[in-house]
């Protein structure tokens, strides 16, 4: 009945890469960029009982990972990177933190299903994953394919 709403996927799939994408960039470049800030990120992974060196991977992670979503390159590797980062980041912090105030988990967890999507119907037609020959999940079957 709505089926002509499907020519509308990749317009889909591509507001996802863009907002999780700024969305990690932003969060990422505030525990990378200003002086001081990534050491500072690193010990607080360290003081939620993570190993210390997660933190940068952790970082750069949101920062790098979202410009590459953005852009749509190895979008279901990074989007599986950035949905790890988000479980830690809802069961660490989210959690805790509860439903609302500072901390809270509405965020990690919006970003964890966008995440989530994106992993499992990659980039979409209107990436550079596709350019790059990599697909995007975007392609279509031809009928009697397998």
């Amino acid at each position: 009945m709505l089926t002509w709403l499907n020519r509308f996927q990749p317009f889909g799939t591509l507001a996802m890469r863009l907002v999780l994408g700024a969305i990690m960039v932003a969060y990422g470049y505030r525990k990378i960029i200003p002086h001081g800030a990534l050491h500072n990120f690193v010990r607080q992974v360290g003081h939620l009982g993570l190993p210390s060196w997660l933190g940068y991977v952790a970082a750069y992670t949101e920062f790098v990972g979202g410009m590459l979503l953005i852009v749509g390159l190895l979008t279901r590797i990074v989007a599986f990177a950035v949905l790890i980062d988000m479980i830690v980041a809802f069961a660490k912090v989210g959690l805790p933190g509860g439903l609302n105030g500072p901390g809270s988990f509405p965020l990690p967890l919006a970003c964890l299903a966008l995440a989530l999507m994106l992993v499992t119907t990659g980039a979409g037609p209107l990436a550079l994953d596709n350019l790059a020959g990599m697909g995007g999940g975007g392609g279509r079957r031809k009928s009697g394919a397998r």
